[in-house]
Protein backbone atom coordinates (compact mmCIF):
# COMPACT_ATOMS: atom_id res chain seq x y z
CA UNK A 1 0.00 0.00 0.00
CA UNK A 2 2.86 2.40 0.80
CA UNK A 3 3.84 1.98 -2.67
CA UNK A 4 0.65 3.21 -3.81
CA UNK A 5 0.15 6.08 -1.46
CA UNK A 6 4.28 7.18 -2.62
CA UNK A 7 3.05 7.24 -6.41
CA UNK A 8 -0.39 8.98 -5.61
CA UNK A 9 1.24 11.77 -3.89
CA UNK A 10 3.61 12.48 -6.61
CA UNK A 11 1.21 14.16 -8.50
CA UNK A 12 -2.12 14.42 -6.13
CA UNK A 13 -2.25 15.97 -2.52
CA UNK A 14 -1.84 13.40 0.41
CA UNK A 15 -5.51 14.58 1.27
CA UNK A 16 -7.03 13.04 -1.10
CA UNK A 17 -5.31 10.04 -1.49
CA UNK A 18 -6.40 9.76 2.50
CA UNK A 19 -10.13 9.83 1.66
CA UNK A 20 -10.08 8.18 -1.65
CA UNK A 21 -8.15 5.13 0.61
CA UNK A 22 -11.51 5.32 3.25
CA UNK A 23 -13.84 5.82 0.71
CA UNK A 24 -13.14 2.91 -1.77
CA UNK A 25 -12.52 0.88 1.64
CA UNK A 26 -16.42 1.92 2.56
CA UNK A 27 -17.83 0.48 -1.15
CA UNK A 28 -15.61 -2.23 -0.91
CA UNK A 29 -17.55 -3.49 2.40
CA UNK A 30 -20.85 -2.62 1.57
CA UNK A 31 -21.31 -6.36 0.03
CA UNK A 32 -20.27 -7.82 2.84
CA UNK A 33 -22.61 -5.60 5.28
CA UNK A 34 -25.62 -5.66 2.99
CA UNK A 35 -25.46 -9.56 2.85
CA UNK A 36 -25.34 -9.98 6.73
CA UNK A 37 -27.69 -7.27 6.94
CA UNK A 38 -27.16 -3.79 8.31
CA UNK A 39 -27.95 -5.15 11.59
CA UNK A 40 -24.40 -6.26 12.00
CA UNK A 41 -23.68 -2.65 12.47
CA UNK A 42 -25.27 -2.56 15.62
CA UNK A 43 -22.89 -1.57 18.68
CA UNK A 44 -23.07 -0.49 22.17
CA UNK A 45 -19.12 1.55 21.76
CA UNK A 46 -19.26 4.01 19.42
CA UNK A 47 -17.38 5.78 20.91
CA UNK A 48 -14.53 3.46 20.38
CA UNK A 49 -15.17 3.06 16.63
CA UNK A 50 -15.03 6.98 16.80
CA UNK A 51 -11.84 7.38 19.08
CA UNK A 52 -9.77 4.62 17.20
CA UNK A 53 -11.21 6.28 13.59
CA UNK A 54 -10.05 9.52 14.86
CA UNK A 55 -6.76 8.43 15.49
CA UNK A 56 -6.50 6.29 12.36
CA UNK A 57 -7.41 9.01 10.33
CA UNK A 58 -4.78 11.37 12.05
CA UNK A 59 -1.95 8.52 11.57
CA UNK A 60 -3.21 8.21 8.07
CA UNK A 61 -2.32 11.77 7.26
CA UNK A 62 1.02 11.62 9.39
CA UNK A 63 1.72 8.32 7.52
CA UNK A 64 1.31 9.43 4.08
CA UNK A 65 2.57 13.00 3.93
CA UNK A 66 5.76 11.07 5.10
CA UNK A 67 5.41 8.72 2.35
CA UNK A 68 5.00 11.56 -0.18
CA UNK A 69 8.30 13.77 1.30
CA UNK A 70 10.68 10.67 2.46
CA UNK A 71 12.18 7.12 0.71
CA UNK A 72 9.50 4.66 1.07
CA UNK A 73 11.27 2.75 3.68
CA UNK A 74 11.80 5.71 5.64
CA UNK A 75 7.92 6.56 5.61
CA UNK A 76 7.11 2.70 6.28
CA UNK A 77 10.03 2.72 9.31
CA UNK A 78 8.45 5.64 11.32
CA UNK A 79 5.18 4.21 10.84
CA UNK A 80 5.77 0.86 12.38
CA UNK A 81 7.29 3.30 15.65
CA UNK A 82 4.16 2.78 17.27
CA UNK A 83 4.66 -0.61 19.32
CA UNK A 84 6.86 1.98 21.43
CA UNK A 85 4.40 4.11 22.02
CA UNK A 86 1.35 1.47 23.04
CA UNK A 87 2.90 0.01 26.28
CA UNK A 88 2.39 3.63 27.55
CA UNK A 89 -0.23 4.12 26.30
CA UNK A 90 -2.09 0.72 27.64
CA UNK A 91 -0.22 1.39 30.80
CA UNK A 92 -2.14 5.24 31.08
CA UNK A 93 -5.37 4.31 29.64
CA UNK A 94 -5.89 0.73 30.37
CA UNK A 95 -3.75 0.44 33.75
CA UNK A 96 -2.07 -2.84 32.39
CA UNK A 97 1.28 -3.31 34.05
CA UNK A 98 4.97 -1.51 32.59
CA UNK A 99 7.39 -4.02 32.40
CA UNK A 100 11.10 -3.25 33.09
CA UNK A 101 12.17 -5.02 29.81
CA UNK A 102 9.69 -2.81 28.18
CA UNK A 103 11.40 0.23 29.26
CA UNK A 104 14.50 -1.19 28.20
CA UNK A 105 13.24 -1.67 24.66
CA UNK A 106 11.28 1.62 24.86
CA UNK A 107 14.28 3.42 25.49
CA UNK A 108 16.43 1.51 22.54
CA UNK A 109 14.14 2.17 20.21
CA UNK A 110 13.84 5.66 20.57
CA UNK A 111 17.57 5.64 19.89
CA UNK A 112 16.82 3.93 16.96
CA UNK A 113 14.76 6.88 16.24
CA UNK A 114 16.85 9.40 16.56
CA UNK A 115 19.36 7.75 14.25
CA UNK A 116 16.38 7.98 11.84
CA UNK A 117 15.37 11.57 12.49
CA UNK A 118 18.52 12.68 12.00
CA UNK A 119 20.46 11.56 9.34
CA UNK A 120 23.58 13.33 8.41
CA UNK A 121 23.75 15.20 11.94
CA UNK A 122 20.82 17.25 10.30
CA UNK A 123 17.04 17.19 12.20
CA UNK A 124 14.41 15.55 9.52
CA UNK A 125 11.57 18.06 10.45
CA UNK A 126 8.82 15.83 8.00
CA UNK A 127 10.44 12.42 9.62
CA UNK A 128 8.66 13.78 12.72
CA UNK A 129 5.15 14.07 11.50
CA UNK A 130 6.10 10.61 10.47
CA UNK A 131 6.87 9.99 13.98
CA UNK A 132 3.89 11.85 15.86
CA UNK A 133 2.23 9.07 12.98
CA UNK A 134 3.35 6.16 15.03
CA UNK A 135 1.86 7.76 18.60
CA UNK A 136 -1.94 8.19 16.67
CA UNK A 137 -1.22 4.36 15.41
CA UNK A 138 -0.40 3.12 19.08
CA UNK A 139 -3.69 4.44 19.69
CA UNK A 140 -5.59 3.58 17.37
CA UNK A 141 -4.38 -0.07 17.89
CA UNK A 142 -4.87 -0.11 21.61
CA UNK A 143 -8.31 1.35 20.68
CA UNK A 144 -8.30 -1.97 18.17
CA UNK A 145 -7.21 -4.20 20.74
CA UNK A 146 -10.40 -3.44 23.32
CA UNK A 147 -12.92 -3.60 20.23
CA UNK A 148 -11.74 -6.46 19.11
CA UNK A 149 -12.95 -8.20 22.39
CA UNK A 150 -16.92 -7.76 21.62
CA UNK A 151 -17.04 -6.43 18.05
CA UNK A 152 -16.40 -8.15 14.49
CA UNK A 153 -13.95 -7.71 12.08
CA UNK A 154 -15.97 -6.76 9.35
CA UNK A 155 -17.79 -3.92 11.72
CA UNK A 156 -14.71 -2.61 13.32
CA UNK A 157 -13.38 -1.80 10.00
CA UNK A 158 -16.55 -1.35 8.50
CA UNK A 159 -16.71 1.49 10.86
CA UNK A 160 -13.73 3.32 10.38
CA UNK A 161 -13.79 3.34 6.71
CA UNK A 162 -17.04 5.26 7.16
CA UNK A 163 -16.02 7.53 9.92
CA UNK A 164 -12.77 8.07 8.02
CA UNK A 165 -14.32 8.76 5.16
CA UNK A 166 -16.80 11.53 6.93
CA UNK A 167 -13.90 12.78 8.49
CA UNK A 168 -11.32 13.39 6.07
CA UNK A 169 -13.61 14.64 3.46
CA UNK A 170 -13.45 18.38 4.41
CA UNK A 171 -9.73 18.36 3.86
CA UNK A 172 -9.92 16.52 0.68
CA UNK A 173 -12.72 19.43 -0.62
CA UNK A 174 -10.16 22.06 0.37
CA UNK A 175 -7.44 20.12 -2.29
CA UNK A 176 -9.26 18.45 -4.68
CA UNK A 177 -7.74 18.00 -8.00
CA UNK A 178 -9.00 16.03 -11.27
CA UNK A 179 -7.28 12.65 -11.18
CA UNK A 180 -6.17 10.71 -14.24
CA UNK A 181 -7.53 7.49 -15.54
CA UNK A 182 -4.42 5.89 -13.99
CA UNK A 183 -5.16 7.69 -11.25
CA UNK A 184 -8.66 6.18 -10.31
CA UNK A 185 -7.35 2.85 -10.36
CA UNK A 186 -4.84 3.60 -8.72
CA UNK A 187 -6.85 4.89 -5.95
CA UNK A 188 -9.41 1.80 -6.15
CA UNK A 189 -6.28 -0.34 -5.85
CA UNK A 190 -5.61 1.28 -2.73
CA UNK A 191 -8.78 1.33 -0.97
CA UNK A 192 -8.62 -2.77 -1.58
CA UNK A 193 -4.60 -3.15 -0.49
CA UNK A 194 -5.98 -0.68 2.99
CA UNK A 195 -8.95 -2.31 3.33
CA UNK A 196 -7.85 -5.87 3.24
CA UNK A 197 -4.76 -5.33 5.59
CA UNK A 198 -7.35 -3.95 8.37
CA UNK A 199 -9.48 -6.84 7.96
CA UNK A 200 -6.70 -9.22 8.44
CA UNK A 201 -4.83 -6.83 11.27
CA UNK A 202 -7.76 -6.55 13.25
CA UNK A 203 -8.99 -10.28 12.99
CA UNK A 204 -5.14 -10.92 14.21
CA UNK A 205 -5.00 -9.02 16.95
CA UNK A 206 -8.68 -10.59 18.29
CA UNK A 207 -7.02 -14.37 18.02
CA UNK A 208 -3.54 -13.50 18.78
CA UNK A 209 -1.51 -11.40 21.37
CA UNK A 210 0.29 -8.11 19.86
CA UNK A 211 3.22 -9.90 20.95
CA UNK A 212 2.81 -12.59 18.12
CA UNK A 213 1.26 -10.30 15.40
CA UNK A 214 3.43 -7.59 15.66
CA UNK A 215 6.83 -8.30 14.65
CA UNK A 216 5.33 -9.85 11.00
CA UNK A 217 4.15 -6.28 10.44
CA UNK A 218 7.91 -5.12 10.27
CA UNK A 219 8.12 -7.08 7.08
CA UNK A 220 6.38 -4.37 5.49
CA UNK A 221 9.79 -2.29 6.21
CA UNK A 222 12.11 -4.80 3.70
CA UNK A 223 9.22 -4.59 1.17
CA UNK A 224 9.08 -0.49 1.15
CA UNK A 225 12.86 -0.55 0.57
CA UNK A 226 12.69 -2.97 -1.99
CA UNK A 227 9.81 -1.41 -3.55
CA UNK A 228 11.96 1.89 -2.76
CA UNK A 229 14.81 0.99 -4.98
CA UNK A 230 12.99 -0.72 -7.88
CA UNK A 231 10.52 2.15 -8.65
CA UNK A 232 12.54 5.00 -7.58
CA UNK A 233 16.13 4.29 -7.07
CA UNK A 234 16.33 4.94 -3.16
CA UNK A 235 19.11 3.40 -1.43
CA UNK A 236 19.42 3.42 2.33
CA UNK A 237 22.62 4.58 4.37
CA UNK A 238 24.29 2.38 7.25
CA UNK A 239 22.66 5.05 10.08
CA UNK A 240 18.70 4.08 8.55
CA UNK A 241 19.87 0.42 9.04
CA UNK A 242 20.91 -0.11 12.30
CA UNK A 243 18.18 2.54 13.41
CA UNK A 244 16.06 0.34 11.35
CA UNK A 245 17.43 -2.51 13.50
CA UNK A 246 17.22 -0.89 16.81
CA UNK A 247 13.35 0.03 16.13
CA UNK A 248 12.35 -3.29 15.08
CA UNK A 249 14.00 -5.09 18.26
CA UNK A 250 12.83 -2.55 20.26
CA UNK A 251 9.03 -2.73 19.38
CA UNK A 252 9.55 -6.73 19.05
CA UNK A 253 10.81 -6.88 23.08
CA UNK A 254 8.20 -4.63 24.02
CA UNK A 255 5.34 -6.61 22.79
CA UNK A 256 6.93 -9.44 24.31
CA UNK A 257 8.48 -8.05 27.31
CA UNK A 258 4.53 -7.65 29.05
CA UNK A 259 3.44 -11.30 27.92
CA UNK A 260 2.41 -14.45 30.24
CA UNK A 261 4.88 -16.89 31.24
CA UNK A 262 3.84 -20.44 31.78
CA UNK A 263 0.42 -18.89 32.62
CA UNK A 264 1.61 -16.06 34.86
CA UNK A 265 2.72 -12.87 34.67
CA UNK A 266 6.32 -12.07 35.24
CA UNK A 267 7.11 -10.14 38.97
CA UNK A 268 8.99 -7.57 37.07
CA UNK A 269 5.94 -5.20 36.83
CA UNK A 270 6.33 -1.30 37.32
CA UNK A 271 3.17 -0.27 39.44
CA UNK A 272 0.74 2.24 37.36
Amino acid sequence: MGAVVKQLTQSLPSEMAVFMRNLFGVALLLPLVWGGGFVRLKTQVFHLHLLRSVAGVSAMYCFFYALANLPLADGMLLKMTSPLFMPLIAWYWLSEPMYRTVLLAIAIGFVGVILVLNPGGEFNQIALIGLLGGIFASLAKVSLRRLGKSEPSVRVVFYFALLSTLISSIPMGWNWQQPTATEWWLFALLGLFGTLGQLLLTRGYAIATAARVSPFTYTSVLFGAAYGYLFWGETLSLQFIFGAFLIGLAGIIALKGGRETNGRLTNDAVSN
